[in-house]
């Protein structure tokens, strides 16, 4: 089936893309007085674990291989 082979080079994709991108995350500490706010915003990016992206690529392997033969 086509679905699962595009299903597969997508899984492929984002899991190569996982162990290059970092994913943004900010975070806002401060307190609240009245209507004034002071606080800290912190910004830093992470990466996915590469077992995430590992685990990703290897199912897009199996969907895609998995396409392709459902084809014949």
């Amino acid at each position: 089936m086509k679905i699962l082979l595009f299903a597969g080079l997508l899984l492929v994709v984002l899991g190569i893309a996982s162990l290059v991108v970092p994913i943004p995350h900010n975070e806002t500490e401060g307190i609240k007085v009245g209507k004034t706010n002071i606080g800290v915003q912190t910004s830093h990016s992470e990466r996915v674990s590469p077992i995430i992206s590992i685990v990703l690529i290897a199912g897009g392997i199996a969907l895609s291989i998995a396409g392709a033969s459902s084809k014949n």
